[in-house]
């Protein structure tokens, strides 16, 4: 259930708004359902988030046994294959180049030589909300928690919506995910050297 959510949420990238995005995303972490369950399918419906076959399969394996409302995920539109992404990526911040040097330092201790972990990557998300950090970790187990084990430390380093891409090994990259990974920079590496952890 966990892998499902958080693919789910994981696809939801650049397409839900980051202050609710982030906040699901530490839902999921918590296991925190039941709660996800009553919100994300009401956010979809109010914002008219269309989603591919694939993803609707997966909001109904991953909410409904939760108390979704399948009314509520049946009426959520459909879409026959994911647009572009609207937004553009930088390997560097724009506005400052030195604003990610100590998050990306804390990032480098965090993660680097961790079991489970191979690539950790960033770059600067550039759109109509403004220029975000996007954070891109390739992971063999446990997407949800440390999604939102980063989501916290990038909170407590200042960052108030949090762009946190945790990716299991072997999934087929979103066009968002594509286009971020293409304008991203290697931060460290985790203890997993296979090649099924290298984000490409």
């Amino acid at each position: 259930m966990s892998d499902t959510c958080h693919e789910l949420l994981l696809r939801l990238a650049g397409r839900l708004p980051d202050d609710l995005l982030w906040r699901y995303r530490d839902w999921a972490a918590s296991d925190a359902y039941a709660v996800l369950a009553r919100s994300l399918p009401r956010t979809l419906l109010h914002g008219r988030i269309p989603l591919t076959d694939h993803e609707m399969r997966l909001l109904q394996d991953a909410l409904v046994p939760y108390g979704a409302e399948p009314g509520a995920v049946s009426s959520v539109k459909g879409l026959d294959e994911l647009p572009p992404t609207d937004y553009t990526f930088s390997p560097e911040s724009p506005d400052r180049v030195s604003m990610g040097d100590s998050a990306t330092v804390v990032l480098g201790a965090t993660l680097r030589g961790r079991h489970g972990v191979g690539e950790v990557r960033s770059c600067w998300r550039i759109g109509p909300t403004g220029i975000n950090r996007v954070l891109l970790v390739a992971a063999t187990t446990g997407h949800a928690r440390l999604t939102g084990e980063l989501q916290r430390v990038l909170r407590a380093l200042g960052e108030h919506d949090p762009c946190v891409e945790v990716v299991p090994s072997g999934l087929d990259l979103p066009p968002y995910h594509r286009a971020a990974l293409a304008a991203s920079e290697l931060v460290c590496a985790g203890a997993e050297s296979d090649e099924h952890l290298v984000l490409s």
